[in-house]
C-alpha cells in the first residue's frame, strides 16, 4: 500500500461569481522514504497540493489517502491530530518563536506529538548543538532554517512537507539545507516533499512531479538521482 494516494482531487476557490480551480482532478501516489520534488510556475497549484497533504486545506472533491485513511473526511480535531503526529512542515520563512532558545523551539513538539524524537538529538543532526542556548535573533538565516527542520523532524512525522525551504537562503546555505533534507529521507525513512521553482533540485529527487494549471503534467520516478555532492549548483 502506498503511503499517500490522491484520487481525482479537485480544489475550487470561489470569490463571488468567480471560480478558481487550484487543483483539477489530481491523481498521484507517494511511497515511504521517497524524496519528492514538485515543480511548476507560480499559481500552478503546488502549494495547494502541499496544503492538502498537510491537512491545512480540504478538497472540494476526491480523496486523499494517507496510510489508507481518507484525511479529507476527518473532523477539525482529527485533522489537528493528523498534523501533530503524521506531518512536519518546513517553510521558506522559519516561524521560530523569538523568545525561546533553539532547544526550547525544538522541544515544543513534545507537547503535541505522541512519539517525538529527542530534541537534543535532532539539534545535533542539523549541526547546531553548540547553539542550543541561542535565541533565533542570534542565528543566521541558514541556521534558523536548520532549527525549523530539527523542530519538524523532532515530531517524528511520516511526511515532511517543505515549501520553498531554500528560497530565502544564499546558494551555499541552500545546498547545506538540501543535503540535510536528503539525509533525513535516506537515514530516517521519511517521505520528504519539496515544492520549489528550482529545477536543479529535481536532479536529487526519487520522484519529480510537474504541475501546471492545477493538473499534474508528469510524474517521473528517477532510478539514479544525484546526491547533493554530485550536483552542480
Amino acid at each position: 500500500m502506498s503511503l499517500v494516494e490522491f484520487k481525482d482531487v479537485t480544489r475550487i476557490y470561489t470569490n463571488g461569481d468567480h471560480e478558481l480551480r487550484a487543483l483539477n482532478g489530481v491523481n498521484m501516489t507517494l511511497e515511504e522514504g521517497e524524496f519528492v520534488v514538485i515543480l511548476g510556475p507560480s499559481g500552478a497549484g503546488k502549494s495547494t497540493l502541499l496544503n492538502m497533504l498537510g491537512g491545512l486545506d480540504s478538497p472540494t472533491s476526491g480523496q486523499i489517502l494517507v496510510e489508507g485513511k481518507d484525511i479529507s473526511t476527518l473532523s477539525a480535531n482529527e485533522l489537528a491530530e493528523y498534523r501533530s503526529n503524521k506531518v512536519g512542515f518546513v517553510f521558506q520563512f522559519y516561524n521560530l518563536i523569538p523568545t525561546l532558545t533553539v532547544y526550547e523551539n525544538v522541544a515544543l513538539v513534545k507537547e503535541i506529538s505522541k512519539n517525538p524524537f529527542n530534541p537534543a538529538k535532532m539539534i545535533a543532526e542539523v549541526g547546531l548543538s553548540d547553539h542550543s542556548k541561542n535565541f533565533p535573533s542570534e542565528l543566521s538565516g541558514g541556521e534558523q532554517q536548520r532549527v525549523s527542520i530539527a523542530r519538524a523532524l523532532a515530531k517524528n512525522p511520516k511526511i515532511l512537507l517543505c515549501d520553498e525551504p531554500t528560497g530565502a537562503l544564499d546558494s551555499e546555505t541552500g545546498v547545506m539545507v538540501l543535503k540535510l533534507l536528503l539525509s533525513m529521507a535516506r537515514n530516517y525513512g521519511k517521505t520528504i516533499v519539496i515544492v520549489t521553482h528550482n529545477q536543479n533540485i529535481a536532479k536529487m529527487a526519487d520522484v519529480v512531479i510537474r504541475v501546471k494549471n492545477g493538473k499534474i503534467k508528469s510524474c517521473e520516478k528517477q532510478e539514479n538521482p544525484l546526491s547533493a555532492e554530485e550536483m552542480e549548483w
